[in-house]
């Protein structure tokens, strides 16, 4: 068997949930800078979670939106920036193809404006 494979610093840590604040008491070798007293008067490494079984929507039977970093906020604002330029785009397409007045027309045809031609056409 291979010798120093299990870590050495096996050690009671809390655990607290920052969404809802509960805290619990387990062994881990996650390291931590902040301390906690506990309810048995004992000062133990402080580990600061997200998110855990008291309050994760698997186990509460609760949906709740946890948007910690503003990906919702930015996913939203990218959506409606997207929509205002496909929206934008079709004005301007719209504006293009615009029908034009017969005097107009009558002058692309003398050009040599194909597409006047069709429009012409079509009318």
């Amino acid at each position: 068997m291979r010798k120093d494979l299990h870590p050495q610093d096996y050690r009671p840590v809390v655990f607290q949930d920052t969404s809802d604040g509960s805290t619990f008491l387990t062994k881990s070798t996650a390291k931590a800078d902040d301390t906690i007293k506990w309810e048995d008067g004992n000062e133990y490494p402080l580990v600061k979670t997200h998110i855990s079984s008291s309050s994760h929507p698997f186990y509460t039977g609760k949906e709740k939106v946890l948007d910690l970093e503003g990906r919702v906020d930015r996913f939203k604002a990218k959506a409606e920036k997207a929509k205002a330029a496909r929206e934008a785009k079709m004005k301007a397409a719209a504006k293009k193809q615009a029908p034009k007045t017969e005097k107009e027309q009558s002058e692309a045809v003398k050009l040599g404006d194909k597409n006047a031609k069709v429009e012409l056409k079509e009318s």
